[in-house]
């Protein structure tokens, strides 16, 4: 590198100030929630979205409408943009390339490529000897016939591409077998990482930022609880030991450098009962676990990510007040509008809902927050709000 500071400076990232466009690959609730914190500060925004009413397109200046492989599209929503990021992993890697060629990317296209492939996560984050659980890649059903033994007889089975919110996986044991064929056809016979089944003491999240500058920083740990491999529930803080704590925020500092990220990374971890700290799997963008960051923290997963695509100084990710949210899926919806105005009767809480048109079961439609004197309280707090739904 040069010695001359004149020569750094013009090296270094440029900044991209309010006023300019900010451009974001998909337009669900984590575009929409991204594109409010980018507008409030300043920002001009533009998504693309296979869906033109989706919840993101009734805040932001432009959608464009393409699918997640349509190259054409992405170099529509590229062309003049300051800053290009992303709410959802499973974008083609062709429509990826497609924009870093007309405007920065961030958080990249080779990190993309790794992460939205379970089968190529687990490799790398194992190649790069981060911890990860027994695992083994399937790619045929004698892959799968032989895994299952190897990794003591019980595995959750994952396809590699495609698969979300407990879609795409299942659980395969010795009742299944000894021909395990069904439940690897059930999934479409494709490509997919079959993991031992662990003693789970509890799951956690924390999300890292990384601005173009080289800036990183790293929230709390969350504690979540899934229902039907769907998160339920995430409350902060996780309540874990200080030893897990700094070894979480310390993995996730790590891989989010390691991997070059320029953005946001989710990273979910496993404790086991056998005190182990276990990266499960991550994610290049907000997260549903980083929502009450919006109540609980000084910056907000979305107003980091928008820091971070525009290299903006990173926000402080102090905790100021423990906080928890509770996912509304479309179930909620199924017997009648839900009574809201009794849910925000209890103290704290707030209502956050994504415009969604179709209540479907299973479909995040919103979620409601809450703060509390204490984790469990702001906990408590967002259960009994949905109770009363």
């Amino acid at each position: 590198m040069s010695s001359d500071p004149q020569a750094t400076v013009a090296m270094s990232p440029s900044i991209v100030k309010p006023g300019g466009l900010l451009a974001i690959l998909g337009g669900g609730q984590l575009g929409r929630m991204t594109a409010m914190a980018a507008r409030t500060m300043g920002y001009r925004v533009r998504v693309m979205d296979p869906e033109p009413a989706c919840p993101a397109s009734f805040v932001v200046d432009e959608c464009i409408v393409g699918r997640w492989d349509d190259a054409d599209a992405a170099r529509r929503l590229a062309m003049g943009a300051d800053a290009v990021t992303l709410e959802i992993e499973q974008i083609g890697v062709d429509a990826l390339s497609a924009v870093a060629e007309l405007a920065p990317l961030r958080p990249g296209v080779e990190p993309v490529r790794i992460i939205q492939d379970k089968t190529l996560q687990k490799i790398w984050l194992a190649e790069n000897d981060f911890p990860v659980g027994p695992f083994r890649v399937v790619r045929t059903e004698a892959d799968l016939n032989a895994a299952i033994p190897a990794l003591d007889g019980q595995v959750f089975l994952k396809i590699g591409r495609g698969g979300y919110d407990g879609r795409g996986q299942a659980r395969v044991g010795p009742a299944d077998g000894p021909d395990f064929g069904e439940a690897w056809r059930n999934l479409g016979a494709r490509p997919s990482v079959a993991e031992k089944a662990l003693d789970l003491e509890c799951e956690i999240s924390v999300m890292a930022a990384r601005n173009p500058s080289g800036e990183v920083r790293t929230y709390p740990a969350a504690r979540n609880h899934h229902e039907n491999q769907i998160l339920a529930w995430s409350v902060l803080p996780a309540g874990i030991s200080p030893e897990f704590e700094s070894r979480a925020e310390q993995l996730a500092a790590a891989i989010i450098a390691r991997l070059g990220i320029e953005g946001l990374l989710c990273l979910e971890f496993f404790i086991t009962r056998q005190g182990e700290l276990l990266v499960n799997e991550m994610a290049p963008r907000p997260h549903n676990s980083y929502h009450q960051s919006e109540r609980g923290c000084v910056t907000s997963q979305f107003e980091q990510a928008v820091r971070a695509a525009c290299n903006l100084p990173l926000g402080s990710t102090e905790l100021i007040a423990p906080a928890a949210i509770v996912n509304l899926l479309g179930d909620v919806w199924l017997n009648g509008e839900p009574d809201f105005a009794a849910a925000l009767q209890v103290p704290s809480v707030k209502l956050h809902l994504y415009e969604k048109r179709t209540p479907r079961a299973g479909r995040k439609m919103g979620h409601l927050s809450a703060t509390g004197a204490t984790a469990e309280q702001a906990l408590e707090r967002v259960l009994e709000a949905k109770r009363r739904l």
